[in-house]
């Protein structure tokens, strides 16, 4: 059976299996129920839009890669079937998550990166996706033994443009990957992901996930560790205003012993911003001298905005390490005392405060450049 699909040269599933992720899209819940009154947003009511956008390649600004390439999802399935087989669709669950069922049914752009065994690749592998209308973006990174890379992943798009993706990370023994997010999506924009890395014995994996537009964002981020000693790091930061809404969960799920994982979380929310993350900590029987740590921090600088913070450990062995640690409050007052006191205005100390709150997270997010972009889109939200 041919892929090709209406605009689209090549599809990276067959049809009879598009037609079956779209009956689960159908079919499976969120698993994010509203967590209470203030909550305004029906996740479970979120529908698949009546038209998808014809085939379009995203922007990859790439270096050289030695025996490597980052190419359009599509060419990679095309000419490197192998190495696409060993990776797409493996990292994320298709089948159980409704938000990537949609994605992986619905797939219209997407950017494939491969890295061979023992190959560092100094300068960032960047990834724009720029949707118009519906774009359903799919990147993979394929890391081989010893390989070290830094992806970006740039969502943009026009207003009321409906975004729903997958990024699946798989890294060889050693391996080291860095997955940059930056979600800036005009604020009457939909941005759905799941995102899914598999690291191999000593690998380090890094996401770092910035949603700072849309209406509304939705964002899974899981770490499958079923290897000793990885390295794994959680990174996030989103600031809803007006009357935007940001669902996050992360995962770190300890399979095997002898790993570590760390997650950071810093949000803060204005006007009538909302949004809720969930941190789990997921230690298996058998995964012993496991080292886990997870930290999120929330900021409310008005009176009618909310955010749920819930952290979550599951630890069912006992020579672990782990803790977890949440905070939700507004601006501290001495704080701002210190700084009036010192000839500062209030409204720019309270601007300062809020700003340098995001810093401990922003410092993790690689480049320059991403970082100085994702402050002033914060400094913009602040001064609004």
């Amino acid at each position: 059976m041919s892929n090709a699909v209406a605009g689209v040269p090549f599809a990276p599933l067959e049809a009879a299996r598009r037609r079956d992720l779209l009956g689960r899209f159908a079919q499976l819940r969120t698993g994010r129920e509203r967590p209470g009154r203030y909550w305004r947003i029906d996740l479970e009511a979120v529908a698949a839009p009546e038209q998808t956008a014809p085939y379009a390649a995203p922007d990859i600004e790439a270096p050289a890669i030695r025996g490597g390439f980052a190419l359009d999802l599509f060419e990679a399935a095309q000419n490197h079937p192998e190495l696409f087989a060993r990776a797409f669709g493996t990292a994320v669950a298709q089948d159980d998550i409704k938000f990537a069922a949609l994605a992986a049914a619905s797939c219209n752009t997407g950017a494939f990166i491969y890295v061979p065994s023992g190959v560092p690749v100094d300068d960032p592998i960047v990834v724009t996706y720029n949707a118009q209308t519906a774009l359903f973006p799919y990147t993979v990174v394929l890391a081989e033994a010893g390989a070290r890379c830094t992806v970006i992943e740039r969502i943009e798009g026009a207003s009321g443009s409906f975004v729903c993706g997958i990024s699946e990370i798989v890294a060889g023994e050693s391996a080291s990957v860095v997955f940059a997010a930056d979600q800036q999506l005009p604020e009457d924009a939909t941005a759905l992901f799941t995102r899914g890395a598999l690291p191999g014995k000593d690998a380090t994996i890094s996401w770092c996930v910035a949603h700072l537009g849309s209406h509304l964002a939705l964002d899974t981020i899981d770490v499958a560790i079923d290897a000793p000693g990885v390295d794994a790091q959680i990174n996030g930061l989103f600031f809803p205003r007006g009357t935007q809404h940001v669902d996050v969960v992360s995962t770190a799920s300890h399979n095997a012993g002898d790993s570590q994982s760390h997650t950071l979380i810093k949000s803060a929310a204005t006007g009538s911003g909302q949004a809720r993350y969930l941190g789990n900590i997921r230690i298996a029987p058998h995964a012993q001298a496991t080292e886990a740590a997870l930290r999120d921090d929330a900021l409310l600088l008005s009176k009618r905005a909310h955010i749920d913070s819930i952290p979550a450990l599951e630890i069912a062995a006992n020579d672990v390490k782990a803790y977890h640690g949440a905070t939700v409050g507004a601006l501290d007052e001495e704080q701002i005392f210190y700084m009036v006191s010192r000839g500062i205005a209030r409204d720019d100390a309270e601007k300062m405060i809020a700003l340098g709150f995001f810093e401990p997270v922003i410092e993790r997010f690689p480049t320059n450049g991403l970082r100085e972009r994702i402050r002033a889109a914060l400094q913009e939200k602040v001064t609004a």
